[in-house]
Order: C-alpha cells, then sequence, then structure tokens
C-alpha cells in the first residue's frame, strides 16, 4: 500500500469529457451526469482501506449535496486484471453493500484517469456549474485511517462552489492509495 498525495487544485481547468459503464450496464457521459450547480467527480475503488475509511461519509456528502443540485460521480481506475477485488462485478457488490445513490463507472482503459490527472483513491475533483475545477482536496482530515473531527472540508467546499462558483482557496490534498496502472 502506497500512500500518496492528490495534486493542488488547478483553479478554472476544464472537466475531460468522458463516456462510461455504469454498474448498472449502462454508458454514461459527462453531460448526462453534470449537477445544475456542480459537479464532484471522485476516483475510488473497492479495496484501498483509504477508500473504504470514508465511503460512509462520502455517501452522506453525496446525499446532502443533492440538496444544492451538486450531482456526483465515482469513477474506478485500477487495472482489473492485476486487482480482481475491483473487477466490475465487485463494483457492483461494492455499490450496494455501501447504498452508492450516485454512479459507479469503470475506467477500464485507464484514459479518463490520466485526461482528470488522477493520482491516488480517493482523489476529488470539484466543479462549479460551468464545468470549471475549483476543488481538490479532502474530505475531511484524518489520522491512522480515523477521522479526526466531523468537520466535512468537501462538503463545504462544494456548497461554497454551488453558491458562488468558485472554491476554497486554503485547500488540503487527498490522500489515499497510487492508482493501479495498468
Amino acid at each position: 500500500m502506497v500512500l500518496l498525495n492528490s495534486s493542488i487544485c488547478e483553479y478554472g481547468k476544464k472537466m475531460p469529457n468522458f463516456f462510461l459503464k455504469n454498474v448498472d450496464g449502462k454508458f454514461y457521459s459527462d453531460k448526462d451526469l453534470c449537477g445544475e450547480n456542480g459537479t464532484l467527480i471522485f476516483f475510488i475503488c473497492n479495496h484501498c482501506p483509504y477508500v473504504k475509511a470514508i465511503i460512509d461519509r462520502l455517501v452522506a456528502t453525496s446525499k446532502e449535496l443533492k440538496k444544492y443540485n451538486i450531482n456526483s460521480v465515482a469513477i474506478m481506475p485500477n487495472d482489473t486484471k492485476k486487482y480482481p477485488e475491483d473487477s466490475f462485478e465487485k463494483m457492483l457488490d461494492f455499490s450496494k453493500k455501501n447504498f452508492f445513490d450516485f454512479p459507479y463507472l469503470i475506467d477500464e482503459s485507464q484514459k479518463i484517469a490520466k485526461l482528470f490527472d488522477a493520482v491516488c483513491t480517493p482523489d476529488f475533483f470539484g466543479y462549479n456549474k460551468k464545468k470549471n475545477l475549483q476543488y481538490r482536496g479532502r474530505i475531511s482530515m484524518m489520522k491512522e485511517l480515523e477521522f479526526v473531527d466531523q468537520k466535512n472540508d468537501l462538503l463545504n467546499a462544494m456548497i461554497q462552489i454551488s453558491k458562488t462558483g468558485e472554491g476554497p482557496k486554503k485547500q488540503y490534498p487527498s490522500s489515499g492509495c497510487s492508482i493501479k496502472w495498468k
């Protein structure tokens, strides 16, 4: 397990276009999934202990963001041949087990993860309604896979983006396992 930090936010960077398969078997594009007041894209996988540690808070955050007309979208970028626990079938199980109310897309070619410059799982990208990047940070402060407090940096940043179109100037990187590249 290699711990990596996400990159700093490149404010204003346009959301890359994508067209990926969801756990429901259908394909979706960024145009299908963007929210009226913003979109949260995050790269996760099934096996990463960092993802497992935050998944309940992430699902709750997604539910709260819907109240602000912000859509959430998960993308699984890992090499499933080397990491079969991240297979499409196991993605379906993981999404059901954790009560996902958002799409969970597979990036089999890993092209989309590279377009986003995703680094780790979890890696969060918060976009305003114009699809301009405004947040690239953590969900909450953690130490040894435990939340340090109840503050939710991701939720607060996305609410700010929905109201002002701009993310916070002070952001802390997300940390997680490296993406398992082919």
